[in-house]
């Protein structure tokens, strides 16, 4: 295993500084994947940018929620899916709609379970979805644009599972009760 250096804002590289600094002032702390992402200063502001531009979609929170934590759970993240499970919790998206993306059981709605097959497609075949698979999105009341937000969400979740994979970045502390391992059943 690699050991990875998780800066403090003292620490960091000089074009880091400021985004530690911002990610202190926006959470009270400096989640750990920000700290380890800071010996890369660039990947920090492209993780950073991503976020934001994933915010700013035309997804709903519940939506968002879907795009992540699909990705995190399909790509076995231990620390992406506590932490998105408490930012979940802030967005006030229904514990149910959490409680079936980590245990990969079936969603409340039709809508949610459809976007939960299409990022998973799209994850999963690097791109490549089918015209029936991208119909059946559409059927459900997404469009091209959410296509592309998709595709932003998993992005901005390649930055941070793959860095969580190398780095094994610790679960936050205000994010341990939340902390996951994926079921036997579900693996299967």
């Amino acid at each position: 295993m690699t050991d990875f250096v998780k800066h403090t804002i003292e620490t960091a590289p000089e074009a880091s500084k400021p985004l530690l600094e911002t990610s202190f002032k926006n959470n009270g702390r400096i989640p750990g994947l920000h700290s380890v992402m800071a010996d890369a200063p660039a990947l920090l502001a492209a993780y950073n940018f991503a976020h934001q531009q994933f915010m700013a979609t035309s997804l709903t929170d519940e939506e968002k929620t879907v795009v992540w934590q699909t990705i995190n759970v399909e790509q076995d993240c231990h620390y992406c899916v506590p932490a998105h499970t408490g930012i979940a919790k802030m967005m006030k998206v229904d514990d149910a709609i959490t409680d079936a993306l980590r245990n990969e059981t079936p969603l409340p709605t039709a809508k949610l379970e459809a976007l939960r097959d299409f990022t998973l497609l799209v994850v999963r075949n690097r791109g490549f979805v089918g015209d029936a698979d991208t119909q059946a999105f559409f059927d459900a009341g997404f469009t091209t644009t959410n296509i592309l937000e998709v595709i932003l969400g998993a992005a901005q979740k390649l930055m941070s599972n793959y860095t969580n994979h190398f780095a094994q970045t610790p679960v936050d502390q205000v994010f341990q009760k939340f902390a996951w391992e994926r079921t036997a059943q579900a693996a299967e």
